[in-house]
């Protein structure tokens, strides 16, 4: 949608092919038992993230900021108030030094992201706590991330607030509604695009029901998704290896409705960190004093093993945990709204596609280059923020500034009949 808008302010005739019945992708929202919306996926921004910040202002959207008024809890016992601060303030320790890492750098080469961990000097709980916001943030097992690729990553997450600062009353998926209604009769539902042709003439993009010719077209989604869409004649094997590359993660995400914020009657604020299982986290989510919520993720291994017990398993599970660090009246929640994204059909099953392959070093270069008519342009590939709302935003005006620009002096040389 970021690219279309673009397309629009310089008039040229564009189709927006969505495989789902609703926009937004990873960004979406559903109600409760209660009736209230919550965005089941994507949802925090920060003062840090321009370009979605200028969108939701743009959009007349309510900035409700994070409550953290309090003290945040360390898990499991005997980890508590008193640990949290000193494991979080270790684990970003780690983090600055993975940063400063040179991503191209030989020794890096084969080397996962726990191998470098087991091998730093920190307490034991410390170095947990980093894979935990590893497995969390990147929602796959730390021993299977090459190390490149986190520097890499992480260099470009560039925030210095809280990436949890904010989220949008209205939801974040009205924003994107909000996106879509601009765009009009030009944006399709339910077309998932199966083959892509390119000819002559330009590409031919097709779906079950239709086929759309093109002068270019850009494929905005996560390349595990991308590479299941047929090409023909087939992309270079750089490109193919490129897409091969990739892996998406796991994550599930609950919103948990309560009567009121009991946790801030003892002067916690809501945040949980696990050390271990590692993966989990949990947070004040309240719109206000009357719709008290926590919302908790579970990212990586974890996810995919309390899935296997069953939805209601898994929020038994949660909750359990819950009671532990906060009190029994986390154990007593008016609702629990969960979002299962394992193998959701469309985008994967984590917030971004990570590189998977220990030495594919050149697989995001391999996409941004593109070929004939064909462009790249999924979150997981922007200079900034890959993987977050702000990196779709960023990634789709970048591909299509280059493709305007071809579009227009085509166009004017046409118009002077040279």
């Amino acid at each position: 949608m970021s690219a279309a808008s673009e397309l629009q302010r310089a008039g040229i005739d564009f189709v927006l092919l969505e495989a789902r019945d609703r926009v937004g992708g990873r960004v979406e929202s559903k109600a409760n038992c209660l009736g209230e919306l919550y965005d089941t996926g994507g949802q925090f921004i920060c003062d840090d993230m321009p370009e979605i910040m200028g969108l939701a202002r743009t959009h007349g959207k309510t900035l409700v900021e994070t409550p953290t008024r309090g003290d945040t809890i360390a898990q499991p016992p005997p980890h508590g108030r008193h640990d949290a601060e000193k494991v979080s303030a270790g684990s970003m320790a780690l983090r600055r030094r993975l940063r400063k890492l040179d991503p191209n750098d030989p020794a890096l080469s084969g080397l996962a992201v726990r191998a470098w961990v087991e091998n730093q000097q920190a307490e034991p709980a410390v170095k947990m706590r980093f894979l935990s916001l590893i497995e969390g943030l990147w929602c796959v097992p730390a021993g299977l991330v090459p190390l490149w690729f986190i520097v890499d990553n992480d260099r470009r997450i560039t925030n210095k607030v809280s990436e949890l600062q904010y989220f949008l009353k209205e939801t974040m998926h009205s924003l994107a509604a909000d996106m879509a209604r601009s765009l009009g009769k030009s944006l399709l539902l339910s077309e998932p695009v199966d083959r892509v042709e390119t000819t002559a003439s330009g590409v031919m993009v097709r779906t079950i029901r239709e086929g759309y010719s093109a002068n270019e077209v850009i494929i905005a989604v996560p390349p595990v998704m991308a590479r299941k869409i047929i090409f023909h004649p087939s992309l270079p094997d750089a490109i193919n290896n490129a897409l091969a590359s990739w892996k998406s993660g796991t994550v599930v995400k609950l919103l948990i409705r309560y009567a009121e914020p009991f946790w801030r009657r003892t002067g916690l604020s809501g945040s949980v960190i696990w050390v271990d299982p590692r993966g989990l986290y949990a947070c004040d989510a309240s719109h206000d004093d009357q719709h008290p919520a926590l919302v908790v993720f579970l990212g990586g291994p974890i996810a995919v093993e309390w899935s296997s017990l069953g939805e209601e398993a898994l929020k038994q599970e949660v909750l359990s945990r819950l009671v532990v660090a906060l009190g029994s009246e986390a154990g007593t929640p008016l609702d629990i709204l969960l979002r299962n994204w394992i193998d959701d059909t469309w985008s994967g099953g984590g917030y971004s596609d990570i590189v998977e392959v220990m030495n594919a070093i050149e697989a995001e270069n391999a996409l941004r280059r593109g070929f004939a008519g064909i462009t790249f342009a999924s979150s997981e590939l922007s200079p900034s923020f890959p993987g977050y709302i702000e990196g779709a935003i960023i990634a789709g005006r970048l591909a299509v500034r280059p493709i305007i620009e071809r579009l227009q002096s085509a166009s004017a040389t046409n118009a002077s009949g040279s």
